[in-house]
Order: C-alpha cells, then sequence, then structure tokens
C-alpha cells in the first residue's frame, strides 16, 4: 500500500551518504563558545562568512580536537590560507 504517494516511488531510488562522512552532533556543548562567535561574527558582517574565516577554523578545530569529526588538512576544508589566531604576533605601536 503506497498511503497517499505513488507506489514505485522507491524503485530505484538510491541514497547516498554526504561527501564527508557523518559526524556526532555536539551534545555536551564542547565547541559552543566558538560556534557562539562564529554565529556572532556572521551577524555583525550581515552574514557574509569571509571576515568569520578565522572563527570558522577555530569552531572546526575544536570539533576535531573533541572527537567530533575526523581531523582533515585545512586546504581541503578550504580554511588552509587562514592564519591561526595563536600564531598571530600582536602589533607592535
Amino acid at each position: 500500500m503506497s498511503f497517499g504517494r505513488p507506489p514505485s516511488i522507491n524503485i530505484g531510488f538510491k541514497t547516498t551518504p554526504p561527501d564527508r562522512g557523518s559526524f556526532p552532533l555536539d551534545h555536551y556543548g564542547e565547541c559552543s563558545k566558538q560556534m557562539k562567535e562564529y554565529i556572532e561574527c556572521l551577524k555583525k558582517n550581515s552574514s557574509t562568512s569571509t571576515p568569520c574565516r578565522m572563527f570558522s577554523k577555530q569552531y572546526l578545530e575544536c570539533r576535531m580536537s573533541k572527537g567530533l569529526m575526523e581531523r582533515d588538512e585545512w586546504h581541503k576544508l578550504g580554511l588552509g590560507d587562514v592564519e591561526d589566531a595563536k600564531s598571530r604576533v600582536p602589533s607592535q605601536s
């Protein structure tokens, strides 16, 4: 019985996994600080992500270090050219 959908809907339908695989949700809020900083940056920049790339990298680094996603190379994530906040040298004024 089809219960309101065409009877042939599941014939030939093939699901595919996501490109980067699945990853667990951050149920315990281990990276919520980084996520909030990124979201706040997006709000301040009219949802333009370019000025917020450092926050995005910090968030993904947190997820990778906590085992919430597989570690990957930054250039594969599109963040290879983003400078780490830790490696920044404060300007001498």
